[in-house]
C-alpha cells in the first residue's frame, strides 16, 4: 500500500456510546500507577492508567488516562479520534466526580490522554471512600478510525498552547514536564509566532547539546542573543542561562587546556631537537676518537727493535 490512505469511518453500531468501569480495592494503599485490563469500544482496545500519587502535570491531583492498548502493533500513521469522560463513584455508586467530556485525536506520538479528578487530599480524607473502594466508569465513543495515513511530517498538535509537530511532542512534553512554569508569562499570542519561538528553543537547546569545546566565539554569541530574545518574549530559562554559562566554561577551560596540551608538545618537540643534535655530536666526537686511536697505534717494530 506504501503511502497510500486508507480511512475507514466507524459505523452506527461502532458509534454507540461503550462504557467501561473498572474497580480498584484498597486504593489508598496503591502508591504505583494502576493498569485496568483492556477494554473494547468502537472496535478498538483500550485500557485506563491512574495515578494514585501527585505528578507534574496534574499535582496533587488523581490522574486518569484513557490509552490505546499496544500501539506498537498498530499500523503507521494510525490514528483513532474519540469522545470520552470519566466519572468517579465510591462502593454504593455515589458519584464523587464527573469530569467534563474530551474529544481528543490518539496517534502514535500521543496515545493517552488524561483529565485532572479530584485532589488526592480529599480521596483520604476518612469516610470519603467507602472501604476504600474507589470506582472508575468511563465513557468513550471512538467518531474516526484511520489505520494507515500518508505522512508527510508536518502533522502538528497543540501542547500547552503552542503548535508543535508530532515529531517534536516528546521534547515539548519533556520541557513542560521539568519547567512548568516555563511560559507563564509568555507574551506573543500569535499562534505562528509562538510555534517560531518554540522553535527557536529547541533549536538552540539542540545546539548546546554539541560538545563545549567544538564551539566557535561567533556560536557562543549567537546562543546568548537567541536565549536573550527568549527571555524578553517571555520565557522562564535560568535553567537554559546555566547550561550555557556552563558550556562557556566548559570551552573556555577546553582552550586553555588545550593551549597547555601544544606548550607541552613543543616543549617536547625542542627536547626531541635536542636531543637530536647532541646524537650528531655524539657520533661525530666517536668518529674523532676512533680516528685518533687508530692514528695511535704503534708497528710491531716499533715495540721489539731497539732504538739506535
Amino acid at each position: 500500500m506504501g503511502n497510500q490512505m486508507q480511512k475507514s469511518i466507524s459505523d452506527k453500531s461502532d458509534q454507540l456510546q461503550t462504557s467501561y468501569t473498572f474497580e480498584i480495592d484498597n486504593f489508598s494503599d496503591n502508591i504505583y500507577p494502576i493498569k485496568s485490563p483492556k477494554f473494547l469500544s468502537g472496535g478498538c482496545e483500550w485500557y485506563l492508567l491512574v495515578h494514585p500519587k501527585e505528578t507534574i502535570l496534574f499535582d496533587d491531583h488523581l490522574s486518569v488516562y484513557l490509552c490505546v492498548y499496544n500501539p506498537k502493533s498498530l499500523r503507521t500513521g494510525w490514528e483513532r479520534k474519540a469522545n470520552f469522560r470519566f466519572t468517579l463513584l465510591n462502593q454504593s455508586g455515589k458519584v464523587l466526580h464527573r469530569a467534563t467530556e474530551r474529544s481528543c485525536l490518539f496517534c502514535a506520538q500521543l496515545s493517552p490522554w488524561g483529565h485532572k479528578t479530584l485532589p488526592l487530599s480529599k480521596l483520604k480524607e476518612e469516610g470519603f471512600l467507602e472501604n476504600s473502594k474507589l470506582i472508575i466508569k468511563v465513557d468513550v465513543e471512538v467518531v474516526d478510525i484511520v489505520h494507515e495515513a500518508e505522512l508527510t511530517g508536518q502533522e502538528t498538535l497543540v501542547l500547552k498552547g503552542f503548535e508543535v509537530l508530532y515529531s517534536q511532542y516528546d521534547s515539548v512534553h519533556k520541557i513542560f514536564k521539568e519547567h512548568p512554569n516555563i511560559a507563564i508569562d509568555f507574551k506573543p499570542k500569535d499562534k505562528g509566532v509562538k510555534a517560531a519561538y518554540m522553535n527557536l528553543l529547541l533549536s538552540l537547546i539542540e545546539t548546546l547539546r554539541k560538545p563545549p569545546q567544538s564551539f566557535s566565539n561567533t556560536e557562543l554569541s549567537n546562543a546568548e542573543s537567541q536565549l536573550n530574545e527568549l527571555a524578553e518574549a517571555g520565557f522562564k530559562l535560568d535553567w537554559l542561562k546555566s547550561k550555557l554559562e556552563e558550556v562557556s566554561l566548559e570551552r573556555n577551560n577546553a582552550d586553555a587546556d588545550g593551549s597547555r596540551v601544544q606548550e607541552v608538545e613543543q616543549r617536547i618537540k625542542n627536547l626531541e631537537l635536542t636531543l637530536l643534535d647532541l646524537k650528531v655530536e655524539l657520533k661525530r666526537e666517536k668518529s674523532k676518537s676512533a680516528a685518533a686511536a687508530v692514528a695511535k697505534l704503534v708497528s710491531f717494530d716499533d715495540i721489539v727493535l731497539r732504538r739506535k
